[in-house]
């Protein structure tokens, strides 16, 4: 008939019958022979679980990698926060051990100086080097001490090892030191060993040399040179350096001989400032005032 659709499929009575008989016969197989049929499900399933156990394991091996990615980037941001403020605690550490050497060699260095000062019978400042010579016209420190803490020109400026040079400058407080090798610095020396006399003088190149040396006189290398206290600004016996060479030309009437400094001048961070002693005039002057204050008569 035209406009009626047709059923694909038509059960007939007897298709029925044989379906649910099929499906009894399935039910009584499987609650009477329950081993059998457990037996034939595993035989059938088997293979079936095989093939779906493979995407399952793969998900589960992927699900495990993704935690385990993720507590080790967890574990790692925890660690690289640790390690982040250890590096700035070892940083202030090493500011902190840096600042405690530097002031232990300070006080080594300070406590050295204390040491010259009993020892020695020179009247003496401390100072410390706040600066240095930046061009090439003279070679001389920068002193934190100046006029008002009694620095005058021409005073000595020694170290425990040696002579510096001498103040050529002096301002309120601060003051200007030339080294003794600066051309312009002249120290009378003496060579320890044979006694000879000499002019101990710098040089432009930065060395020092000592002119005048008697012709006769047997310096060598490695002769210790100090100060002959004949010049003012510096005790007698001052430690200057040691003769390196000895030269003498055909037709001079004096040796000259390169000395090696023993202050390293790179290296100066403090000082002492030689204080001329206290004059016969000025103490004469002290007694007189005294005297004559001892000779008033009191007032009834």
């Amino acid at each position: 008939m035209i406009g009626r659709v047709r059923p694909l499929f038509l059960w007939s009575a007897s298709t029925r019958r044989l379906v649910v008989g099929m499906v009894i016969i399935a039910l009584v197989l499987l609650f009477l022979l329950p081993r059998q049929t457990q037996f034939l499900l595993q035989q059938v399933g088997k293979p079936v679980a095989d093939v779906v156990s493979v995407p399952l394991e793969m998900m589960a091996d992927v699900d495990r990698g993704v935690r385990n990615w993720w507590n080790q980037y967890i574990a790692l941001q925890g660690i690289y926060e640790q390690n982040r403020d250890l590096q700035v605690k070892v940083q202030n550490l090493e500011g902190e051990l840096n600042q405690l050497r530097e002031q232990a060699l300070a006080s080594q260095r300070l406590t050295a100086l204390l040491d010259f000062q009993e020892e020695s019978a020179m009247t003496t400042l401390a100072a410390r080097v706040i600066g240095r010579s930046a061009s090439n016209w003279y070679h001389g420190v920068v002193l934190n001490k100046g006029e008002d803490d009694g620095v005058a020109v021409e005073m000595g400026v020694v170290t425990p090892a040696g002579i510096v040079g001498y103040i050529v400058k002096v301002a309120s407080s601060t003051s200007i030191a030339l080294l003794i090798t600066d051309p312009n610095v002249a120290v009378t020396g003496l060579i320890q060993r044979t006694r000879d006399e000499g002019i101990v003088q710098g040089t432009a190149q930065g060395f020092v040399r000592m002119k005048y040396i008697p012709p006769l006189a047997a310096v060598k290398e490695g002769d210790t040179v100090v100060t002959s206290g004949l010049t003012g600004g510096f005790p007698r016996g001052l430690l200057i350096g040691q003769v390196l060479t000895v030269g003498e030309r055909e037709g001079d009437l004096f040796q000259t001989a390169h000395v090696a400094p023993v202050v390293d001048f790179g290296k100066l961070e403090e000082v002492l400032i030689v204080l001329p002693p206290p004059s016969s005039e000025s103490t004469e002057s002290i007694g007189n005032i005294l005297t004559s204050q001892e000779k008033k008569p009191k007032d009834s």
